[in-house]
C-alpha cells in the first residue's frame, strides 16, 4: 500500500511534487488541484506499463481522486513501476 500525505502536507510540500489527477473526465467539473495532471486511473496503469511516462521516474508524484481509493491503486502502480509515488490521504474531499 502506498504511503498517504495529507491535504496539509502536501500544501506545504506542493512545489516538490507532480501531482496526477486519476479520476474520470466528468468528475473534474467539482474542481482540481490546480497544475495538477489529468491521467484517468486505467490511462495511468497503461502510462506506466508501457513506460510513457519515464521522464517522471525523478520527480515526486501525488496522486489523487475523489475520495483516495483510485489514487492509492494509481500511486501503487507507480510504485511497481519504480517511481517515487504518495497519495493523497482523503483524495479531492479534503482538498475542498
Amino acid at each position: 500500500m502506498a504511503n498517504k500525505i495529507t491535504t496539509k502536507e502536501l500544501i506545504s510540500q506542493k512545489d516538490d511534487f507532480i501531482i496526477i489527477d486519476v479520476r474520470e473526465l466528468d468528475e473534474l467539473k467539482s474542481g482540481i488541484i490546480e497544475n495538477s495532471i489529468h491521467m484517468p486511473l486505467g490511462l495511468c496503469i497503461r502510462n506506466v506499463k508501457k513506460k510513457e511516462i519515464e521522464e517522471m521516474k525523478d520527480k515526486k508524484i501525488c496522486t489523487y481522486c475523489g475520495t483516495g481509493y483510485r489514487g492509492n491503486i494509481a500511486a501503487d502502480e507507480l510504485i511497481k513501476g519504480g517511481f517515487n509515488a504518495v497519495t493523497l490521504e482523503g483524495g479531492y474531499s479534503t482538498w475542498k
